[in-house]
């Protein structure tokens, strides 16, 4: 969904603010990010993670023969997990119809104007029923990793 840049702008004004997709879920420490994004004075941070394989991971040798399995590993990879903090110079980033994963965020790297927050934590989105599923069942067992507050 585009990002409608005028229409948010007035209610931001001149002041730094949080951004997320809406559609995962994370422990971030927003104060570490917070804190982060303060101290690099870029226009903006992006939080990153290295996620986790869907599948187990069968490494196999030039001989075919296989050598190990790994359980869903981690990629090396880092990846957009969709928070992130913006100064108000964004907006010269934005057009009324933009979307920000495109032509934003491409040349705010670019510019050299985004740095990478890696969180190491729980992240899960939840673009499927099946992940729906699953992260119901963390909340409704209690055991939801990203429920940090009392």
């Amino acid at each position: 969904m585009p990002i409608r840049a005028p229409r948010v702008q007035k209610y931001v004004g001149d002041e730094r603010f949080l951004c997320t997709y809406g559609d995962g879920i994370a422990n971030i420490d927003l104060a570490a990010l917070q804190a982060f994004h303060a101290g690099h004075g870029k226009i903006a941070t992006m939080t990153t993670t290295q996620p986790g394989s869907r599948f187990g991971v069968v490494d196999v040798g030039a001989d075919g023969g296989v050598r190990q399995f790994r359980e869903k590993p981690r990629s090396e990879d880092w990846i957009n997990i969709g928070y992130f903090v913006f100064e108000p110079r964004v907006f010269d980033y934005l057009e009324d119809n933009s979307v920000l994963e495109q032509e934003p965020l491409h040349n705010l790297a670019k510019d050299g104007e985004i740095a990478a927050f890696k969180h190491e934590g729980f992240w899960q989105p939840m673009d499927t029923y099946r992940e729906s599923v699953m992260l119901n069942e963390l909340w409704d067992r209690g055991a939801a990793p990203w429920k940090i507050w009392d």
